[in-house]
């Protein structure tokens, strides 16, 4: 590896990301509200080995160790999720005051030890008497999640400046509302299409909301991005399959927001989200985004489907292909977030792109207090290479937030999978920095590696 921090710029945003679900527990404490998540993670059969969030990394009682931690491996910038239902527990309406106390709590010792807050507004883990209305589904949400918007800056803008809305919303309605592999586990494509269209408005009306307070803000909001390509090159159908897999994977929320309307020529069923519409929502789903945050994982290899419903393609695993991949199942394959950011430059509308995610799990072990993680340390070495590639080619990229700070509840695939630089002992709390962690600290020294 031939890099240094130096070579990105004095203004690059180096960071670690995390989401509250995944690392805060306490999920019945202090007032705090059901979330979808709680509950269909309590839910059999649901997630892998049962396993569920309710203590996951206990963040919320662990917070201060963790943020030492996160200065001790000199990163900067510290991305996190607020919980809807721990400030708003029946997602509107009552305050929790004891949830606002406990992120005020988390803003401030940011602060005091030398750590910018980046917050998330909305991670996936909406509550649950909202969903008993119907979710994301229903248009209301933008009524609720304009509450829940205005709650945060009220509360945390006073010293938050950079601002997330949604995270990922692809992932959150398509695994939520369509496959129902994830909260709240709903299926069907009217229910998808709802789900997605609300979203989008509600990114581009977060945004807006953002802005009317606070003009210095920093706002944003990240989408899930693989670069696709065909399983047979110059095989018109599986072209064909590229192009639609595309718009509904990479394009689908993002194209909206920079005023380019859904990506319906590409993929004619989106043109079925037209009866969610009202006059002027096409309007209302653009934005000016400050920056647009890319999570890039890995890449996806598609092919002509022709018995898949709406896409006629379908998606070939990593491990049928017999290439790297990592305990998801997902191919290593560095390229993929260089070509990302190279095409999301190629968007006039977009002003600056950080990579709000990237990261890799991986079979670790504790072995007399070390993990060796080699193969997440060569992961995370060649895709900032990538990124550095890009923008010496003129990409404006300007930030890399790694996923994860540490080890933590992985959705669908509970704690199996483990993305952390640093390892969590699930059954006694206990925090070891892997050496993925200690190079990542390394390079934030400035020192040459």
């Amino acid at each position: 590896m031939h890099f240094t921090k130096e070579d990105f710029g004095k203004d690059f945003k180096w960071g670690v990301s995390t989401a509250a679900y995944q690392i805060e527990g306490a999920h019945d404490l202090d007032g705090k509200g059901t979330s979808i998540w709680d509950s269909f993670s309590n839910k059999k059969r649901k997630i892998t080995n049962g396993h569920n969030g309710n203590i996951a990394c206990d963040f919320y009682h662990q917070y201060p160790q963790d943020l030492e931690l996160i200065k001790q491996l000199n990163i900067p910038n510290y991305r996190f999720s607020i919980s809807w239902s721990r400030i708003l527990p029946n997602g509107t309406g009552e305050i929790n005051f004891k949830g606002v106390a406990y992120y005020n709590r988390v803003i401030d010792l940011c602060l005091e030890l030398g750590i910018e807050p980046w917050v998330t507004i909305y991670h996936w883990d909406l509550p649950e008497a909202l969903h008993a209305k119907g979710g994301w589904t229903n248009r209301e949400v933008l009524n609720w999640f304009s509450e829940y918007v205005q709650c945060c800056i009220k509360y945390f803008g006073d010293r938050v400046k950079h601002w997330m809305v949604l995270n990922e919303p692809m992932v959150f309605t398509g695994a939520g509302y369509f496959l129902g592999v994830h909260a709240p586990g709903k299926v069907g494509l009217s229910n998808f299409l709802a789900a997605a269209h609300h979203a989008a408005l509600c990114q581009a009306e977060g945004g807006r909301i953002l802005r009317s307070h606070q003009q210095e803000y920093k706002i944003g909001t990240t989408f899930s991005y693989s670069h696709i390509d065909p399983l047979r090159e110059n095989h018109e159908k599986d072209l064909r399959a590229v192009v639609k897999v595309d718009a509904l994977l990479n394009r689908l929320f993002l194209e909206p927001l920079l005023g380019m309307g859904y990506p319906m020529k590409d993929l004619k069923i989106l043109q079925k989200i037209e009866r969610f519409m009202l006059p002027g929502d096409e309007q209302k789903l653009a934005f000016q985004m400050d920056f647009v945050g890319l999570q890039n994982y890995t890449r996806e290899i598609v092919s002509h489907a022709p018995l898949m419903p709406f896409v006629q393609a379908k998606i070939i695993k990593a491990n049928k292909r017999k290439v790297t991949h990592t305990l998801m199942n997902w191919e290593v394959y560095p390229a993929s977030i260089y070509q990302a950011l190279k095409r999301w430059n190629n968007y006039p509308a977009i002003k600056e792109i950080l990579v709000t995610e990237n990261g890799a799990a991986f079979h670790d072990h504790l072995v007399e207090n070390e993990v060796h993680d080699a193969e997440r340390l060569q992961y995370l070495q060649d895709h900032i290479e990538q990124v550095l590639k890009a923008q010496k080619e003129g990409v404006k990229v300007n930030g890399y937030f790694v996923w994860t700070l540490m080890d933590n509840f992985e959705w669908a695939e509970g704690y199996h999978p483990r993305f952390g630089l640093i390892h969590v002992d699930f059954d006694t709390q206990k925090r070891t920095i892997k050496n993925s962690g200690k190079w990542y600290s390394q390079l934030l020294l400035d020192r040459k590696l």
